[in-house]
């Protein structure tokens, strides 16, 4: 039994294996991944750790996982600590490799099923949506500040994006529609106030896992459990931070709207307002009411229900 580790980059793909050592380097391209997978196979591989590389290792992780063998994709914060607490601070691409052919042995990810076709779909449109807002917003605060004599070029720059954004929120709402199962999904979440199309989809899209799993597992996922910071007889202030933060600052945004228009939520605001909890800290904690709410929701099939709901949601 071994452990590989894959580093991706553009033009490369380094390989790593434990034990015994094994390293070797191909170029990153269709006909080359597909020979490498005989060699693979005969490694009898427990696991094949790569990292997530906004995309640039989807063809590699796609041939591995069609092939049948055991690949995760880890995140690469993870990793990089687990070097730096090995004490691996070089970094090369034969190095990365090592290291995660090394977590892999020692951490041993859990696999998860990666997506299919259709999810895949629905994830590249969401992120798609994502960068066409960022350039909106940028171009949007350079108008602000920038000489008149390019207002023209910027304000026709932002009527196209706004274009582009109203197809790409077009081509969401066909995927999700055109499916059953998502189009189920799609209606039990949307039936919560204050839950809407962008946080809906995106949850399809970035949260796959809710509904699967337990409150505190699936806040903690999205980066919205709040984390101690205590030693021995200090106790530091509790904060949010890591999980998925493409999904967190969209259910923010959420949960602003459902302060004011959902009754269970807005209630829970301003319980915590009065008791002394400043907004931001507020917010955050409707946050995890929020989405613990979508949780039991997609657990149970049950749409939105005031008094039913909420019960089940014991954060207070």
């Amino acid at each position: 039994m071994s452990f590989v580790g894959i580093d991706v980059s553009k033009s490369r793909l380094d390989f790593a294996v434990r034990p015994g050592g094994e390293q070797w380097s191909i170029a990153n391209s269709e006909a080359e991944i597909c020979k490498v997978m005989e060699r693979l196979a005969a490694l009898l591989p427990q696991v094949i750790v790569v990292e997530a590389t906004g995309g640039m290792e989807t063809p590699l992780v796609a041939a591995l996982s069609h092939k049948g063998l055991p690949v995760v994709v880890v995140n690469p914060r993870q990793v990089r600590d687990f070097a730096k607490a090995m004490g691996r601070l070089a970094k090369t691409d034969r190095i990365d490799a090592e290291v995660l052919a090394h977590f892999g042995e020692a951490v041993k990810p859990e696999l998860r099923p990666l997506k299919d076709e259709d999810s895949q779909m629905l994830t590249a449109l969401v992120a798609r949506r994502r960068q066409i807002i960022d350039m909106l917003t940028s171009e949007k605060n350079r108008l602000g500040i920038s000489p008149k004599v390019v207002h023209k070029g910027i304000k026709q720059h932002i009527a196209w994006l706004q274009g582009r954004l109203e197809d790409i929120d077009r081509d969401l709402e066909s995927a999700v529609r055109s499916s059953p199962i998502w189009r189920e999904k799609d209606d039990l979440l949307r039936s919560v106030p204050g839950v809407g199309r962008v946080l809906s989809v995106s949850l399809l899209a970035g949260l796959p896992e809710l509904g699967a799993l337990s409150r505190r597992q699936i806040a903690a996922l999205c980066g919205v459990a709040p984390l101690n910071r205590d030693s021995g007889l200090f106790r530091g202030r509790r904060a949010v931070w890591g999980g998925r933060a493409h999904v967190r600052s969209v259910l923010y945004m959420a949960v602003i709207s459902a302060s004011r228009f959902n009754p269970a939520i807005s209630r829970f605001y301003r319980r915590l307002i009065e008791a002394g909890k400043k907004p931001k800290v507020a917010l955050t904690a409707c946050m995890r009411k929020l989405l613990c709410t979508l949780n039991v929701i997609m657990k149970n099939r049950t749409p939105w229900q005031d008094g039913y709901i909420m019960s089940q949601v014991a954060l207070d």
